[in-house]
């Protein structure tokens, strides 16, 4: 990498209850369906990293990567307002935290 290249990482965790699901199959149908859009729309890594072994509750890591700031800010806002609108669910929690 260059020497005056400034890189920011942003870490969102999204925490949401599933009040629908059923069934720990139904739920990993629903997760992988909403990580394949992040990852496709933003460019973004997501795992789900609690909550494996609950129906109606996940937790996912989104992480990426930017030259800026503002622009991972926005990115992660628009990330909330994608899961909030696909959701079958409701979010409890959404933290942004900035690793440099």
């Amino acid at each position: 990498m260059g020497g005056n290249t400034s890189l920011n990482v942003a870490l969102c965790v999204i925490e949401v209850h599933l009040p629908g699901v059923g069934s720990l199959k139904e739920k990993r149908q629903v997760l992988r369906s909403l990580k394949d859009r992040l990852r496709e729309r933003y460019n973004v890594s997501v795992a789900e990293v609690d909550h494996q072994d609950l129906w109606q509750r996940a937790t996912l890591g989104v992480v990426g990567i930017a030259s800026a700031r503002t622009p991972l800010e926005q990115t992660f806002e628009a990330i909330r307002g994608e899961v909030e609108r696909r959701l079958p669910g409701e979010v409890l929690k959404c933290e942004t935290e900035f690793l440099s």
